[in-house]
């Protein structure tokens, strides 16, 4: 196998580390032509396990750049939200929910609230599935303090998220019904497809119009959503679409994708919407839509 099959062999794999590490495809994107910059000037012959050697390259990238973009994150204006992934179904059941629990705007948030080291180890052994000899070699760390980083963040992340299972079919279905309450002005009709301790977060960046801190409660939002849709044109239209492995929806007007907007689940409820409008994380997505959008 040619040092370019070798590299492209694990691209797959090295784009997923960094997308869930960073939240962006373009910094993943960069992080993966870097590491291919590096593996062009490393003889193969002298590398054990070019997996582990490509994903520690990648992963240390990652932690470099988390950590130089902190100040940044500070000074975000409103919440930082991940770039959206446009994704699609697969065959395999199991896979799309292992998909789906990974790369979930939920998911990728509650790891904004890990240390860069502890997202990075974290990913490594638990989504990875890298042994812990493995993720210290990776990290450059002793394996049992990996485990004992693993052992914390995933505390932390169980306390921070109940789980309650909406099975993906019934997703489906929430979407299209707040697609359908929000196209008809129906405010009852949204507030009982939403949690009543539902959560509303925007980010515009500073770009465009969006709530700068998080909304709270069905009536508050459902209201805030609809008074949003009163004021745009005819021509707006909301798409139902798969974004970060589950069902989202792409907001358009006048065939410009202007917003994204994923959700989280629970107790056959709406518990969490996220709306990424700033321009910049759309550009990635933009480019992926079909023609005909």
């Amino acid at each position: 196998m040619s040092h370019l099959e070798t590299f492209n062999q694990y691209r797959p794999l090295l784009f997923s580390i960094a997308y869930r590490m960073l939240g962006t495809v373009t910094d993943a994107e960069d992080m993966v032509q870097e590491t291919f910059l590096r593996w062009q000037k490393t003889t193969e012959a002298t590398v054990k396990s070019a997996k582990i050697y490509l994903s520690s390259i990648t992963t240390r990238l990652c932690l470099d750049h988390l950590r130089s973009a902190r100040v940044q994150r500070e000074q975000y204006v409103g919440p930082w939200l991940p770039e959206p992934l446009l994704t699609q179904k697969t065959p395999d059941p199991a896979h799309t929910v292992e998909l789906a629990d990974t790369l979930s705007t939920a998911f990728l948030v509650l790891m904004e609230r890990l240390s860069p080291l502890e997202r990075a180890v974290f990913l490594l052994r638990e989504v990875f599935d890298y042994d812990y000899n493995e993720v210290g070699r990776i990290v450059n760390k002793n394996p049992t303090y990996c485990r004992q980083l693993v052992r914390r963040a995933r505390q932390h992340l169980t306390s921070q998220r109940s789980r309650f299972e909406v099975p993906s079919q019934r997703q489906e279905q929430l979407v299209q019904q707040f697609i359908q309450a929000c196209r008809q002005g129906d405010l009852q009709g949204l507030i009982g497809l939403l949690g009543e301790d539902i959560t509303l977060w925007s980010d515009g960046g500073g770009k465009v119009p969006a709530a700068l801190k998080p909304v709270h409660g069905a009536v508050k939002v459902a209201r805030l959503l609809l008074n949003i849709r009163r004021r745009k044109p005819p021509s707006t239209r909301d798409l139902p679409a798969e974004i970060n492995g589950q069902p989202g929806m792409l907001h358009f007007v006048d065939r410009q994708l202007c917003r994204v907007y994923t959700f989280d689940f629970a107790n056959d409820r709406i518990q969490s919407i996220y709306i990424v409008g700033n321009p910049d994380k759309l550009k990635s997505l933009t480019q992926d839509l079909p023609d005909n959008q």
